[in-house]
């Protein structure tokens, strides 16, 4: 059913386990353990960009989060206004929570894979998804892109004593599918190896959740939703590691280590790279700034000017037409004297006393 993604993960296992089987062998533990290592890397590098997205979409909502609240209080009592307003507000800043929760959802699948497949390697178990096989049916039996050589040499593969597929509750009778390669291994020797690979991966998880929290705002923190996933990211993912480990296999520890390693190395390197984004913004702004600003010494530039008189305005021109037409001499020879405030025109109209004296006022 699932086969979609089984049938990837084999390929990059496999192909993984040819170029390191070049240097180690084919049946060296070391070879197999380097396998799942790189297949992991592999993978996380096909997902650094939807990483490095869902970064900056943690980040830009942490941002948000002032404008997010006051919406919630504005239309606490009209959902559908809320929602409305929401998406307005995430389209407008490019805002894509989906974004936020990608690359999370892609490992699941290949999580999910890799253990079907390495679990498959050893199919004589009686439990739940198991075949029930024989010994000798397993170990001459293709598992996905593996012949059945491929599958005897995972069967001969150990660290430290310990076949990689083999987990601390491992049946009895599923352990005796190792005995005509490499012999029957002991509980003693998968704890000695599955412990420490245990303990090592609770505490990258725990790490790289507190670098992650960290970095969080103090209004993101503040929030209760993110409070209680920062606690469950801190404590009970980690110690989820320590209860469920003895139920997983050697290889999928390796898994949760060699993740937790890169998930470590690759959050410094992205936070590293947009702390050093935002402080050129910083600089160019500052830059701006200062262009902008006076030279040491310069006389402020006063933007508000007194209006000369080439400036006036076309009332202040007409007023001035007025009066010297009142000022000029008549058509017959004789002077026209200047009427007074108050005083009647030739014509019999008044002229009202304050006619043209605000303009003149400004003028002088």
């Amino acid at each position: 059913m699932l086969d979609f993604i089984y049938y990837p993960v084999s390929w990059i296992l496999w192909f993984w386990h040819r170029v390191f089987g070049f240097a180690f062998g084919a049946d060296n533990g070391l070879t197999w353990a380097l396998a799942v290592v790189f297949l992991v890397f592999t993978l996380r590098l096909v997902l650094y960009k939807p990483f490095v997205k869902q970064v900056r979409t943690t980040k830009q909502m942490q941002e948000l989060q002032p404008q997010i609240k006051e919406l919630q209080k504005k239309y606490k009592n009209d959902r559908q206004k809320m929602a409305t307003e929401m998406q307005k507000l995430q389209k407008d800043h490019g805002f894509n929570p989906l974004m936020g929760c990608l690359p999370i959802l892609a490992q699941v699948p290949v999580f999910l894979g890799l253990f079907h497949v390495l679990r498959s390697f050893n199919r004589t178990g009686t439990g739940i998804g198991q075949l029930s096989m024989s010994a000798y049916d397993n170990a001459h039996t293709p598992n996905y892109v593996f012949s059945a050589v491929d599958v005897q040499s995972f069967l001969s593969a150990r660290i430290f004593g310990a076949p990689i597929s083999a987990y601390i509750t491992s049946p009895p009778g599923q352990l005796e599918a190792f005995a005509d390669y490499g012999g029957v291994p002991t509980k003693l020797s998968i704890a000695l190896v599955s412990i420490p690979l245990m303990v090592i991966a609770g505490l990258a998880t725990h790490f790289n959740a507190r670098a992650s929290v960290a970095r969080q705002s103090p209004e993101a923190a503040a929030n209760p939703q993110s409070a209680m996933m920062n606690k469950l990211a801190l404590w009970v993912f980690p110690l989820g590691v320590l209860v469920g480990g003895p139920f997983l296999p050697i290889a999928i520890l390796l898994y949760w280590v060699s993740n937790n390693i890169w998930t470590y190395g690759q959050q410094h390197l992205v936070f590293g790279r947009m702390a050093k984004e935002e402080e050129i913004k910083k600089q160019q702004k500052l830059e701006q700034r200062a262009q902008n600003a006076p030279k040491p010494g310069a006389k402020p530039v006063n933007i508000k000017k007194k209006q000369s008189p080439s400036d006036a305005t076309p009332v202040d021109a007409d007023a001035d037409a007025v009066d010297a037409v009142d000022a000029a001499p008549s058509t017959n020879g004789t002077a026209k004297s200047p009427t007074k405030a108050g005083q009647r025109r030739s014509g019999g109209q008044k002229r009202p006393g304050n006619r043209g004296r605000p303009n003149q006022k400004r003028r002088r």
